[in-house]
């Protein structure tokens, strides 16, 4: 790319950036007149008529790849009955329920996949990565929807989905700097908070570590490069593990290795800062710790489950029995829980026992169950907001006796 190239992307995503805020202040117009409430960043939740309950179906009216590699593709949805859209929280996700061929006939299979963008009141964008399917367990390959989003979703195709959900959002305490820590496609959520820091405290200082491979799989690197050169609150931190023949130090990334506590404290001015991470499995399973062992206090750490068993939790479950009784009443099924398994989800499953899933990491709420009688506990906070009387099983364990309508 030369350099005039790179001054075009640049002021390209710049102009995007001044039509985005534009958009946002006729949003905040439509919304006020629609009668619905302003975004309010740091919220624990939107007051309940803000959103809808259920499914509702939207169009894609536009897809874009995002980065060189072409895996990771931009969908943008418009709700068929139009209207303005309510906001959310920078951070949270949208759910989607897909309808996948199969030998069988169809099937429908439930995933939760980040909002990649700030509140728009036409639109949302959700950006999925694409990801092969692991080896081992066939039956449940985590890359089957994204593949399917890549190969088979298309522009004027409809979707249905739930409402933004999810409790890993941006706080509003403006005076404390944030740290955002991304890893792949850990971006999504990121940038979501990112552009709303800058948009509503823009003196607010905002680190953000982006943690990839090389130059061909950061996704939004022109964006990226404009909003650092445009705000000065904001420091961009590419970390490149294997950077690749054209990747050039300080044009491309300011880094090489890994997203840890050591670039941390080699980046990060001295003092209190508020740290966002969402990224793959080992980077989550080294740097959370390492933060507490640092010194940063739990407060001043919020995650995101990256997929299914992302990290262990710092929050310890006391040690349960080995031998609770689990009843699945639907299934006429009595079974001895022994501590084998890492959830409720995988006990049933090893079982035989058919129960509904999806994300499996809490977030969608698909494995949301009754509980007759008996408790369950979680690791970690879910994203899911589970109703009175129910539980996840794909992020609970029991601690007593249990009887479960499935």
């Amino acid at each position: 790319m030369t350099a005039l190239q790179l001054f075009g992307w640049i002021v390209a995503a710049a102009l995007l950036q001044v039509g985005a805020a534009i958009v946002l202040v006729w949003w905040r117009k439509r919304a006020a007149a629609a009668g619905l409430p302003a975004l309010a960043v740091g919220t624990s939740a939107l007051p309940p008529d803000a959103a809808w309950a259920g499914w509702r179906e939207f169009r894609v009216t536009r897809r874009a790849y995002e980065d060189g590699a072409q895996t990771q593709c931009s969908f943008y949805l418009e709700p068929l009955e139009g209207g303005p859209l309510p906001p959310y929280l920078p951070g949270r996700f949208l759910t989607f329920a897909v309808d996948l061929p199969g030998a069988d006939g169809p099937r429908t299979l439930t995933r939760c996949y980040s909002l990649s963008d700030a509140p728009d009141a036409r639109a949302y964008r959700v950006t999925i990565k694409r990801v092969p399917p692991p080896p081992g367990r066939p039956e449940l390959p985590p890359g089957q929807v994204s593949g399917h989003f890549h190969e088979r979703v298309q522009v004027g195709d409809v979707l249905r989905l739930r409402a933004p959900s999810g409790h890993f959002v941006l706080d509003a305490e403006e005076s404390l700097p944030v740290v955002l820590i991304a890893g792949g496609i850990g971006i999504t959520p990121m940038l979501a908070m990112l552009r709303c820091s800058l948009a509503e405290a823009p003196q607010r200082p905002v680190h953000l570590f982006y943690g990839v491979r090389n130059g061909a799989e950061l996704a939004f690197g022109a964006d990226l490069a404009a909003l650092a050169l445009a705000h000065p609150a904001f420091a961009l931190h590419r970390v490149f593990s294997q950077p690749a023949g054209g990747d050039e130090a300080g044009r491309d990334y300011e880094h090489t290795g890994f997203v840890g506590v050591e670039l941390l404290k080699r980046a990060l001015p001295h003092g209190r800062h508020r740290f966002f991470i969402c990224g793959p499995p080992p980077m989550m399973q080294a740097l959370v710790p390492a933060l507490g062992v640092w010194g940063v206090p739990p407060e001043d750490v919020r995650y995101e489950a990256f997929g299914p068993a992302s990290m262990a939790a710092p929050v310890q479950v006391p040690a349960a029995p080995l031998a609770i009784e689990v009843s699945f009443r639907r299934s006429g099924r009595t079974l001895v829980w022994d501590g084998r398994d890492a959830t409720l989800l995988d006990f049933a499953e090893r079982n035989g026992v058919k129960v509904e899933s999806g994300c499996r990491s809490g977030g969608c709420g698909a494995c949301e169950t009754r509980v007759a009688s008996g408790s369950v506990q979680y690791a970690h906070q879910p994203d899911h907001d589970v109703a009175p009387g129910h539980c996840l099983l794909c992020v609970g364990k029991p601690t007593s006796a249990l009887v479960l309508e499935a």
